[in-house]
């Protein structure tokens, strides 16, 4: 099998258990696995990192793909969380297979040029035929290890719910493909490239029964669960009026705490709330963009982070963003933090090991988050000759303090995805003309 080995990194950051960083290092690459880090090493191919930190690929945690097409929407632009979805809803009743397609693309190629191997994705609206099979075919042309999330939305407006009724599916057929899904594409091996979870969208979307049942479902098939919670205050009130407590009690009471579950957001968490989830190994994917776009507020990571709890990062959809760059998601983590909490509340470096290690946790793979011999391949080169980090004398803070940075190189399971800043898997400016063309066909 061919071997690529990355040279004379500037800076290698490990992820390991010590946190190492290691000058002048080399790294070995053995079909899609990590097999030798250290001097000298040798290999079929060579990939010069001189002047180059190297980490581990970037994971995002929480994104809604098919939102790529609607970005800067007029209408959306200024609203709060639930006035901003019933401006959006009526736009996305309007997708198709083709849009969903596209718009995944679009934000997976995008991800992958700021540094992410990994992405979850959490589609929950189904319109005119479209399917979670059309953002999996969309992540294979990228080449990006992938984690969709069949969503669903049960509840509509004529039974009290938020969305139309036109965008709510019946929730035995939600479970039905639910199973379809799961059989033809979670892979739970290591190394996989594709792992399915289910994911009803809300708990003001959806039934207390839904809930319940996917719970039960996920654990019969080995997928995890993931929704959105306690997202702001509107978020907060609707649990306290409908269902007579706080977001993480329900989603304790239907089986929604655990190892194998992570919630969107959690922007409104409680201090009980923090020690349920730290107590109960429930993940966090913390969208700091996305929650300052929307004002809903800072979220308590340092608060999560001190008590236990996984946090990981996530773009959420580009409707509410309106952009996919992680490496500069972390640097808004870090930033929210120390508005909230001062200037010393979170480092660079813990920022970073947020947007890896801690993204590969939330999402259960303890094959990947970290460069170590037995882990996979996925790295990002990050080049820190550039203007942005000109002047930088930690060039691994410069990361997340300069910026914005795209990749150099991204490998995904030993591959390469991105070659000297471009993807290798698609014509991004075809792809880029078709998704304009779609947008402006939806706004009509």
């Amino acid at each position: 099998m061919k071997t690529v080995v990355i040279k004379n990194a500037d800076v290698l950051v490990t992820m390991d258990a010590k946190r190492r960083e290691l000058s002048g290092a080399d790294l070995l690459i053995r079909d899609g696995e990590i097999v030798a880090i250290g001097k000298n090493l040798t290999g079929d191919e060579q990939v010069n990192a001189e002047g180059c930190v190297v980490t581990p690929g970037l994971v995002n945690t929480h994104h809604h793909l098919n939102q790529t097409l609607t970005r800067a929407v007029p209408g959306g632009q200024d609203a709060l969380l639930f006035g901003w979805l019933q401006t959006l809803y009526p736009i996305w009743a309007r997708m198709g297979p083709e849009e969903i397609f596209i718009s995944a693309q679009v934000g997976l190629a995008e991800l992958a040029l700021s540094g992410c191997s990994l992405s979850s994705d959490h589609l929950y609206l189904f319109p005119n035929g479209a399917r979670l099979d059309d953002t999996i075919d969309a992540a294979e042309t990228i080449g990006m290890r992938f984690h969709p999330t069949r969503g669903s939305m049960s509840i509509g407006e004529s039974d009290g719910g938020l969305p139309p009724d036109s965008l709510v599916e019946d929730e035995a057929a939600i479970l039905k493909d639910s199973i379809r899904l799961i059989d033809a594409y979670h892979d739970a091996t290591e190394g996989a490239m594709v792992r399915v979870g289910l994911a009803p969208c809300s708990p003001f979307s959806v039934s207390r029964e839904l809930m319940r049942d996917a719970a039960l479902l996920a654990r019969d098939k080995g997928v995890m669960l993931h929704t959105h919670l306690a997202e702001n205050d509107e978020d907060i009130a609707y649990s306290m009026e409908n269902f007579g407590c706080r977001p993480g009690q329900y989603a304790e009471e239907l089986g929604w705490t655990g190892d194998d579950v992570w919630h969107a957001h959690c922007v409104k968490l409680d201090a009980t709330e923090i020690d349920l989830f730290a107590r109960s190994k429930t993940g966090v994917a913390h969208c700091p963009c996305s929650n300052c776009r929307l004002g809903s507020g800072i979220a308590p990571v340092r608060q999560m982070r001190d008590a236990g709890v996984k946090v990981g990062l996530g773009v959420d959809g580009s409707a509410s963003n309106d952009a996919g760059h992680l490496l500069d998601e972390a640097r808004q983590a870090m930033l929210l933090q120390r508005v909230k909490n001062g200037a010393d509340a979170m480092s660079a470096r813990e920022v970073l090991e947020i947007a890896t290690l801690g993204g590969a946790r939330v999402l259960g793979r303890t094959d990947c988050g970290s460069l170590e011999v037995g882990k996979r391949a996925d790295l990002a080169i990050w080049d820190m000759s550039v203007l942005a980090a000109a002047g930088s004398w930690d060039p691994v803070a410069a990361l997340v303090l300069t910026g914005p940075h795209n990749v150099r190189d991204l490998f995904v399971e030993g591959r390469r995805v991105v070659q000297g800043g471009v993807l290798t898997g698609i014509e991004l400016g075809l792809v880029i003309e078709e998704q304009n063309r779609l947008a402006r066909a939806l706004a009509g």
